[in-house]
């Protein structure tokens, strides 16, 4: 296969391309839900890598790092829990790629975000 053929379309966005990891199952995430974590340097490789997961804000913050950078679905058991997730789903800020392909997957994600009647 040449370069070529290895290249992305023309016109196409790197968020359009790049791979985001999404686990098999929600029950499969049962990471810390309490006390202050440190990602490793592979997942947050700027900015503040420990969190404080009493703080609400900092608790989404790893949420939405951990789901950007995470290439393996090792990496998101090991760091996210499934009722948290669903949780936090709502108000996450997150690549509108890595939004499409959680809730493609896990449905209740996307009630989530709809609002009550």
């Amino acid at each position: 296969m040449g370069a070529e053929a290895a290249r992305a379309p023309v016109g196409s966005r790197y968020a359009d391309q790049r791979p985001y990891a999404v686990a098999s199952r929600l029950a499969d995430l049962h990471g810390p839900t309490g006390g202050v974590v440190r990602l490793e340097r592979r997942l947050n490789w700027s900015g503040q890598a420990s969190y404080d997961l009493a703080n609400p804000r900092r608790l989404a913050s790893m949420y939405e790092t951990v789901l950007r950078e995470a290439a393996h679905p090792e990496e998101l058991a090991a760091w996210l829990d499934g009722p948290t997730l669903v949780r936090l789903w709502p108000g996450l800020v997150v690549p509108p790629e890595v939004r499409r392909l959680w809730e493609a997957r896990f449905p209740e994600l996307a009630a989530a975000r709809r609002p009550a009647a």
